[in-house]
């Protein structure tokens, strides 16, 4: 459970949070951040940033503007530095809060709903109940009637935020991140760049439009995007301003290029499927959470698979298996990395079989090709027990009710992904996990506040300290003055970063 800071226990980080957005001129603001960086309201990593990162956050702050990654709207191109303005206060639950016990909503299920009759037939087919991780990965990806697969499920119109959506700064830091790998890598003159779920393509955007000025970095790229839904890849292609270009004498030879500094962009439906051979450097924002888990139960029998059988009111309820189930090697797997300690306080336990596998794969071609891989979500560094949660609009609603019409995501298991990489390749080092406060603070997101905030109002200020603190804040914003359910949560320390790079290069930042 997260510790929430209340504002009465932090008068101070209170005031100066609040002068923020209030009236009184740029300076008067700059000064205010300056303190608030140094409140204890947030962690040591973003009061420490690291200066050997200033030139480039200060690249990104050199033509500052206020991005707003939920419209569709191009920036001012008679003048660049003129600020749009930045996501308003868009109060939702975002998925950093699966831990919560859900709001159940009880309602009854869309019984002839087209993937609820397809996951009946698969019961009846099978003679008997499914997985929850077979049950999860229908409803989110089944190709005709899957949550994620014809629709955007995304911002404060979708069911859930995320961090690239709060604001452009995400995005951009994690394109720092990149610039620094590749220089580490040896500046390449070829790198895949891989993102894996993008979402709306807004990280990637902010990532190629922030680095557009490390020209040799983004010639060398070929982006890559892993992405199984065809309307989210059709929003992705308008979101990066894709262009076709004709590349040979034929009608059909063409390739896909993105406006921000004419990058080349293909689309894939596995990471598998993205070429080998080059250096390559893969991103991962809250991709492993939606990964389909496996949920056992401890009994009399040993560890026993938590199961989706239909009931005689036509209902989906949960049993266990009665016999051990192919899963049970991965839940011996994963107990053989615990210490007993934490074994001995379990009653329930989540194995991500995919997440396994989609580690090796990673592991293998960083190992291989060289390169890194940046793994952002929530979760916890240790075995997770029972954290499975579905979100639809914004709300905990109960994992069975009206499935596909829900989000399904699960907290991160950090330690599993460590060792699975380890288990794969000598060829590589893991740093991590850390905080995503630490992570963006190391990376300069003081300096980039401070670049914004030359060029916005007193209401776009407003707004910049709401998206600041979600993306760096510890529990309820202490500025806040609206509705209490409607508090700002911050993500900094329930997100975690973790990276993978072959061990021919150092330490990553801000691992050190």
């Amino acid at each position: 459970m997260a510790t929430l800071v209340s504002r009465k226990s932090n008068p101070r980080g209170f005031r100066v949070y609040h002068q923020i957005g209030s009236r009184g001129g740029k300076e008067k603001r700059q000064k205010m951040l300056r303190k608030l960086a140094e409140s204890r309201c947030l962690s040591n990593g973003v009061r420490s940033s690291l200066h050997s990162l200033a030139r480039l956050s200060s690249t990104l702050s050199s033509s500052p503007s206020i991005t707003t990654n939920s419209s569709e709207e191009e920036p001012d191109q008679k003048n660049p530095s003129s600020p749009l303005v930045e996501p308003s206060a868009t109060i939702s639950i975002d998925r950093s809060g699966l831990h919560n016990p859900p709001a159940h909503s009880h309602e009854p299920s869309s019984l002839g709903s087209e993937l609820v009759k397809h996951l009946k037939g698969i019961i009846k087919f099978r003679g008997g109940p499914i997985s929850v991780a077979e049950y999860m990965e229908e409803v989110l990806t089944n190709p005709k009637a899957g949550f994620y697969i014809n629709r955007d499920v995304f911002g404060s119109e979708g069911d859930f935020v995320t961090s690239p959506e709060v604001s452009q700064m995400f995005g951009e830091l994690v394109g720092v991140w990149t610039v620094c790998l590749w220089e580490q890598m040896g500046r390449p003159d070829k790198v895949n760049l891989v993102e894996l779920g993008p979402g709306r393509g807004t990280l990637m955007a902010d990532l190629l439009r922030g680095t557009s000025k490390v020209a040799n970095f983004t010639k060398s790229l070929h982006a890559h995007m892993v992405e199984c839904s065809p309307a989210l890849r059709d929003l992705q292609y308008k979101t990066l301003k894709c262009t076709d270009e004709d590349v040979g004498c034929n009608s059909s030879d063409k390739r896909v290029v993105s406006k921000f500094s004419n990058v080349p962009i293909s689309w894939h439906s596995t990471l598998e499927q993205v070429p080998l051979g080059l250096p390559t450097i893969i991103i991962g924002h809250e991709f492993y959470d939606a990964l389909p888990i496996h949920q056992f139960q401890k009994t009399t029998r040993g560890w026993c698979e938590k199961m989706v059988d239909v009931a005689d009111d036509s209902r989906f309820h949960f049993v266990l298996s009665p016999h051990p189930t192919p899963a049970n090697l991965y839940v011996m797997k994963r107990l053989k990395w615990a210490v007993k300690e934490e074994i001995a306080k379990l009653d329930h336990i989540e194995v991500c079989s995919k997440g396994m596998e989609l580690t090796h794969e990673i592991a293998k071609r960083v190992g291989s090709d060289g390169g890194g891989a940046l793994i952002i979500d929530y979760g916890l560094n240790g075995v997770v027990s029972d954290s499975l949660q579905a979100i639809r609009k914004h709300k905990f609603v109960d994992i069975l009710d009206n499935p596909g019409t829900a989000d399904l995501s699960a907290y991160v298991d950090f330690a599993s992904i460590r060792h699975s990489a380890e288990e794969t390749s000598e060829n590589v080092s893991i740093y991590g996990p850390i905080s995503q406060s630490q992570f963006l603070g190391s990376l300069g997101i003081n300096f980039r506040v401070e670049a914004l905030l030359e060029n916005c109002t007193d209401e776009q200020a407003e707004s910049l300290r709401t998206a600041y603190w979600r993306l760096v804040g510890d529990g309820e914003a202490p500025f806040w003055e609206g509705p209490e359910d409607q508090t700002p949560i911050g993500m900094g320390t329930r997100y975690q970063a973790m990276a993978i790079v072959n061990k021919r290069q150092s330490v990553p930042v801000p691992f050190h």
